[in-house]
């Protein structure tokens, strides 16, 4: 199960994310004042949860790497399943290590990713900023580069690129209801069933609901899916159960070994 988060400013840094259990931020929101509470009228005990998958890939560069350039790779903000989150996210700020000219880069519309050459690690922190009708909070995430494998002992290949991912929740409890009218059909976003008797605007059809899945990169993107993932535990689940069968029957045949024909470290 998920870690819940609850984020009130900034979350803590997290020097090993992607060793930890995926996690839930729920982004708490300051008191609207009077104006607001007229222009955002609020959904109560409602929430809005938007899964995002953040990361980089890194390609070396082979016959071309240089002392300087070694490897180029690109860092991302993307849906889970690569649909394009920009009717959440207005833009996406990544601060790159400052040996890199314009260490600041903002991209303000989706894919929400920038490519880049080196030949060094270092952690890339990235801001994530939402429409107004979404939140008025900055979330700030961190993300550790990595340009070589650790598992792996023979020489780098071109053409399969270092993969990290972390995948996350970001909850929005209380959503206005103009946000809840604007993504309720859509597809990088998870939001419940509301009672009939509300009646909110409905959303507009020309509004473009883009994806990213013609993206280059998508074939390295890696599957967060919940479907695989319960594949994966029940997969898990018959090996567990074939061992405690496979264990049950040594037990029963030790059991049934006169005391002396059977010696510790027997094939038994």
């Amino acid at each position: 199960m998920a870690e819940i988060v609850e984020i009130d400013g900034q979350p803590e840094r997290n020097t090993n994310e992607s060793t930890l259990k995926p996690q839930r931020i729920k982004i708490t929101r300051a008191s609207d004042d009077g104006d607001k509470k007229i222009l955002q009228k609020r959904l109560k005990d409602v929430e809005i949860c938007v899964p995002i998958v953040y990361g980089t890939i890194a390609f070396w560069l082979g016959r071309k790497a240089s002392e300087t350039q070694s490897h180029r790779w690109t860092v991302y903000v993307r849906g889970a399943t690569n649909e394009d989150i920009g009717a959440v996210i207005k833009r996406v700020v990544f601060q790159l290590h400052p040996s890199f000219e314009n260490p600041v880069r903002v991209v303000e519309s989706p894919p929400f990713e920038l490519s880049e050459c080196g030949w060094g690690e270092f952690e890339i922190a990235i801001s994530l900023f939402f429409h107004n009708d979404v939140c008025d909070k900055q979330l700030d995430l961190y993300h550790h580069l990595k340009l070589y494998a650790e598992d792996e002992s023979g020489p780098q290949s071109t053409k399969r690129p270092v993969v990290v991912e972390t995948y996350n929740e970001i909850v929005f409890p209380d959503p206005s209801e103009s946000f809840y009218a604007r993504i309720q059909k859509h597809p990088a976003v998870i939001v419940p069933r509301l009672p009939v008797m509300l009646n909110l605007p409905t959303e507009d059809p020309n509004e473009k609901k883009g994806d990213t899945k013609d993206n280059p990169l998508s074939q390295w993107f890696i599957n967060f899916s919940e479907a695989d993932e319960l594949l994966k535990l029940a997969a898990a689940r018959q090996q567990v159960q074939a061992h405690i069968i496979k264990l049950r029957r040594q037990l029963s045949v030790i059991d049934g070994l006169p005391l002396q024909s059977w010696k510790p470290g027997s094939n038994y």
